[in-house]
Parts: C-alpha cells; sequence; structure tokens
C-alpha cells in the first residue's frame, strides 16, 4: 500500500482486493528508523473495514516496536514483522510478544545483514522476510544478491520442517517475481509494479 494513492486508501485497497490480492503489504515507518514517515495504527484499522477479509500484513519499519505490537494487532494486523535491526538484543521476545496478542509473527532482514544472525530466532517465525532494496521509500530497484539469502533461508524452513512462509519485498515485478519464487519465496510485496500498471488485474495475475 506505500504506492497507493494516500487520497483514497479506501478505494485503492478495494481497488487490488478485487483485482485479486492474496494479501494487504502495509508498510509502517517512522522517520526514525527508515528516513521516511507513513502511517500508523489508525489507518490499519480504518482499511481493515475494507480488506475483503484479506489478510493483513504489517511492516514495522520503527524503533521499539514491542511499544505499539498489541495495538496494531488490535487494529486488525494478522502478521506483523519487525526488523532484526530494530530489535537486535531482544528480538525473540518481541516474536513471542506478536504470537501472545493473536498475530502471526515474522522477523526481517535488510540487504546487507547476513542470516547467520537471525538463525536461532527463525524456528519463532510465521514468515521471515528478505529486503531486496534498503527499506524507507517505493519504486527502489531489485537486489539480486539478498536472492543468496532466500536460498539459505529455505533451506533452513525445510530441513527443519517449519510452518514458515518465505517473504521478499523491493523492486519485484514480472521479471524479477520468477527469480524470486525460483529462490524459495512464498510471497511476493509488490507495490508500484501494480499500483503503477495501468490494468492492476493484469498486473497481479503476470506476478
Amino acid at each position: 500500500m506505500l504506492s497507493a494513492d494516500f487520497s483514497v486508501m479506501g478505494e485503492e485497497l478495494e481497488k487490488v482486493v478485487k483485482a485479486g490480492a492474496d494479501m494487504i503489504h502495509l508498510d509502517v515507518m517512522d522517520g526514525v528508523f527508515v528516513p521516511n514517515i507513513t502511517f500508523g495504527i489508525k489507518m490499519v484499522r480504518d482499511l481493515k473495514k475494507k480488506s475483503g477479509g484479506k489478510p493483513f500484513d504489517c511492516h514495522l519499519m520503527i524503533v521499539s516496536p514491542e511499544k505499539y505490537v498489541e495495538q496494531f494487532a488490535n487494529a486488525g494486523a494478522d502478521y506483523i514483522t519487525v526488523h532484526y535491526e530494530a530489535c537486535k538484543e531482544n528480538l525473540a521476545e518481541v516474536l513471542l510478544l506478536i504470537k501472545s496478542c493473536g498475530a502471526k509473527c515474522g522477523l526481517v532482514i535488510n540487504p546487507d545483514t547476513p542470516v547467520e544472525k537471525v538463525i536461532n530466532e527463525i524456528p519463532y517465525c510465521d514468515m521471515v522476510l528478505v529486503m531486496s532494496v534498503f527499506p524507507g521509500f517505493g519504486g527502489q530497484s531489485f537486489i539480486a544478491d539478498v536472492l543468496e539469502k532466500c536460498i539459505e533461508i529455505r533451506k533452513i524452513i525445510d530441513e527443519k520442517k517449519l510452518d514458515c512462509l518465505l517473504e521478499i519485498d523491493g523492486g519485484i515485478n514480472g521479471k524479477t517475481a520468477k527469480a524470486a519464487v525460483e529462490a524459495g519465496c512464498d510471497v511476493l510485496v509488490a507495490g508500484s509494479a501494480v499500483f503503477g500498471a495501468e490494468d492492476v488485474g493484469k498486473a497481479i495475475s503476470e506476478l
């Protein structure tokens, strides 16, 4: 939803729901952890009314996410993902907190964070998100090197037989989606490739 027209967010959400989106990805940015500010809890709560039952995937790009987890869960977040880089000292605790609030939990790593940093926390997760751009702004180019991280995480998930989705976010379009899926990704986050398309339904179908 970062690439949607914020002046008509409800209509934009309904458009992608009708066009066949499987999940709604909401980028929450605080202007501190990342150099951009988007929206918060009220936006999630209000948009949930127009979600058509599609799960909400709330990606918290904020400092101290543990302070807001319960509020996002109560607002309608089905998945809440938090950055390793934002909670290096208490990542496992934050993931368990998310679960205790009734949402599914996920961790996120930036393009320059090694997978080894989060190996111990992956088993807690319902989803692991690999950023294929540096977080903060939409419309960036895909960083192909992160596909090696996806392959590595996919192997961990499969070997440990974890019930965990592998998600990728950043620069996903009709060209990069294939490589991401081949690297083991289950969930593709697409912003400008969908909202910037003349035919949203066709763009989603192509993905």
